[in-house]
Parts: C-alpha cells; structure tokens; sequence
C-alpha cells in the first residue's frame, strides 16, 4: 500500500534543504532514497490552488509550506527467491547475520545469477525486507569472497542499511578472521598496508602498489607454527581489519610472501618444500579454497544502540587441515 506523508514547515525548520527536511520527518528512509523520491516527481508543494511538485532536492523550504510525499510500495527484486538452508546467527526486524558457507556468492552477478546469498534471504526474510532504495531486497555493507567462510550482516531496511553503511565507511566495525597461510611470517605480530587496485596484468587478480587504489590495513598475529624437517610449512593467523578492500587479506598476506593455503587466484605458484610430504603434504595440496574463515564481527546495532559481537567456529574443512598440522607445531 501506498503510503502519503505530509509536512508542514515550521519556523524553526524553515531555510533547510528539501531532503533533509523529509529526512528529519521520515528517519526510516536513507537520503538517498528521498532524493530519489523528489527526482522522481513523488514530492508536491501543496497550497489552494493544487499540488506542484518540486523538482530539486536542495530547493529550501519556507514557513508554511505544506509538503507531501507519496512512497510507493517496494517492487519486486530483479533476483527470484530461493528456498535455500541458510545459517542465521542472529536475526531481527532490522538486521540478519548468515554465517555464510565456502562456495556461496553473496549476490547475483553474470556466472553465478542464482544459488547467491541474496537469493536465500529473499526467501528466507520474505516481508520482513521493508525495502531498500524502494526494492524488496536485504541491503548488502559488506561482502565476503565466494570461497571465504564466515558471518556476513545485512540490513532489512533503508534505516538499518544507512546505520550500518556508516560503520563499515568509518572503519568502526570489528572484523576477525582466521587463516592458514603458508610459512612463518616475520615478524610473528605485524601491520600490513598499502594501496590495492587491480592488478596490472591479471584482472582476477587485486595488487598492493605504493600510493595507486584504496589504502588498506591489517594487522596480523601468529597463533601457531607448523614446521617439518626443519622447514616451515605453515602457520595459523589472525588478522584483523582496519579497512575492507577486495581480497584484502589474501592480497596482503600474499605481498608479504605467505600466500593463503589453498588460494586458487593468488598461490597457484607457490611450491611446497620436499621436505613436506606424508598427510600433510596431501591436505595442504588438496585444500581446494583460500583457507580464511570471517570469525569475528562486532558493531554498533544501527537501530538500538546497542553493542553485538558475534563469533563464527572454524567450518570442517578449516578444523581438519589445522588438525591434520598440529602434530608439527614449533
């Protein structure tokens, strides 16, 4: 159903910009969306003689001025919802977090247009999705890699998307993941960072380049190290993000020489010693996705206030390649 809002310009709002007019009367919706609204001709001034749209979002309004605004129902999302087993940490009317499995896509794109993420929220939220920019869709903040493991959140709504937008921009979201990387890093503890862009030559591929792409950080700890023969095999890491980049993790461990195991874009050459061989020379040559799991996601409830912190277990594949190295710990 259509919904009308209607305000009227008091003095002491009187002299402000149109859109954030209607985003101080209408806090559920993003600015964004409410431009969108007025560039659609979905905002009228209304006076005696009829009802006059207003055609730009900075147009600043008056004492007196009434103003409406028609919101249209939330259409259809483009993707179809699939009946799809999800694994909800936590869900409310405003946010739902997935602990998401290696192998899924967390949104419909050419090659992978269903099986997503998406797709499973479309049906497993249904009318809950109040919408996001006017579609019946889950708002996407953040994304997770295809083959990366671990907890995902995404908004139900315009509010909640907004809210948690501006976590992630101001880098204030805690993000924890473990990995298994491919010898010892050393230091054992350190911060990596530099500029990602794509990669000159492999577009699959993202690069670290001194002042070209995002600035990006991690901080790395060394929890365990695996060693046989004398010679590093692996080791169990966690790194924590200070910012969000494409592939950000396996493209800084990968710059300092310790490629994740198992990474199919970034350690295809990367050779074990002779010196490994037996079990675990089969596990690590048949772990068959980046070995990083998403473990750890805090932040501020964008409708509430309140502080969450959720935690993710290693998935099995991740808990037996650590099994399988344990018995070489240094």
């Amino acid at each position: 159903m259509t919904d009308t809002y209607t305000i009227i310009v008091t003095e002491d709002t009187a002299g402000v910009r149109l859109d954030k007019l209607l985003t101080q009367h209408i806090p559920d919706m993003s600015r964004s969306r409410l431009k969108n609204l007025i560039n659609d001709q979905a905002v009228a001034l209304v006076s005696s003689s009829g009802a006059r749209t207003i055609p730009t979002p900075s147009r600043t309004v008056k004492p007196g001025d009434q103003i409406e605004i028609i919101i249209p129902d939330a259409v259809e999302p483009d993707p179809v919802a699939e009946d799809i087993p999800l694994d909800v940490v936590f869900e409310d009317e405003h946010i739902i977090l997935v602990n998401k499995p290696a192998g899924m896509v967390v949104h419909p794109a050419p090659g992978s247009p269903t099986g997503t993420l998406v797709n499973a929220l479309l049906h497993h939220c249904g009318d809950s999705l109040s919408g996001i920019g006017g579609v019946k869709r889950p708002g996407i903040v953040h994304r997770i890699d295809k083959d990366t493991s671990g907890i995902i959140i995404m908004a139900k709504h315009d509010k909640a998307h907004t809210g948690l937008a501006e976590q992630f921009a101001d880098h204030s979201i805690e993000r924890l993941y473990t990995a298994i990387c491919k010898g010892h890093p050393n230091p054992a503890n350190n911060r990596i960072e530099g500029h990602i862009a794509r990669h000159s030559s492999d577009r699959k591929k993202m690069a670290v380049y001194d002042g070209h792409g995002k600035w990006a950080a991690t901080h790395y700890r060394t929890i365990a190290n695996y060693q046989a023969g004398g010679k590093a095999i692996a080791s169990l890491i966690e790194c924590k993000l200070e910012t969000g980049r494409t592939h950000q993790v396996r493209v800084h461990m990968n710059h300092i020489g310790h490629t994740l195991i198992g990474d199919p874009v970034y350690g295809r050459t990367a050779k074990l010693s002779g010196a490994i061989a037996g079990p675990v020379r089969a596990a690590i040559q048949s772990f068959d996705r980046q070995a990083l799991h998403a473990r750890t996601l805090g932040f501020i409830h964008p409708i509430s206030g309140k502080p969450f912190k959720f935690e993710s277990e290693l998935p099995y594949d991740m808990k037996g390649l650590v099994e399988t190295l344990t018995p070489y710990k240094v």
